[in-house]
């Protein structure tokens, strides 16, 4: 016989169980299609201080593990082929301030410039920043079609927080 230890040994509903039981609650057409200020503004900047954040479907996974297929294979999209997630923000170098992007076999390349994000009133809250996957190794890599655009407070709240030197992202995978 085998003994299998259920991850919910409480039969509690967990946050995955309870936020798909509330979307398919609505009516039929209903999307989670937040725009750029709404993600910085309820989502991103709630999440990073340790907030309440509405109920949603952005997911928290650390996206630079895995080949973005991977996500496709596992997350239902939201709308067409898009994916939201809340991940961690890594170091290439641990005293530098620029970001690692090595992903699975292979990396993100930003692209563009980034889109500055205001509130009701112009003031500057985030950014929003196009990225491209490549596979295989940088300056060789092979271009794909995933996009994934990256959003990122202006004055992250989390370089106040004590213990907390990583701070989030928000993500929309496309």
């Amino acid at each position: 016989m085998e003994l299998i230890q259920s991850p919910n040994p409480n039969n509690y509903p967990t946050i995955e169980a309870e936020r798909e039981a509330f979307y398919k609650s609505l009516p039929p057409g209903f999307r989670f299609s937040p725009n750029d200020r709404e993600l910085i503004l309820f989502y991103l900047i709630p999440k990073i201080k340790g907030d309440a954040v509405p109920l949603n479907l952005i997911h928290e996974v650390n996206i630079y593990d895995h080949h973005p297929q991977q996500f496709a294979e596992k997350y239902a999209a939201q709308g067409a082929r898009k994916w939201y997630f809340f991940t961690p923000r890594d170091k290439k170098y641990m005293n530098g301030g620029r970001p690692n992007r090595k992903a699975g076999d292979g990396y993100w390349k930003a692209t563009g410039v980034d889109k500055k994000i205001v509130d009701e009133s112009d003031i500057i809250i985030g950014y929003k920043r196009s990225l491209v996957y490549y596979e295989g190794k940088p300056k060789k890599g092979h271009k794909t079609d995933w996009i994934m655009y990256e959003y990122v407070v202006k004055d992250n709240p989390s370089s106040t927080l004590p213990n907390n030197n990583t701070g989030m992202r928000s993500t929309i995978l496309l």
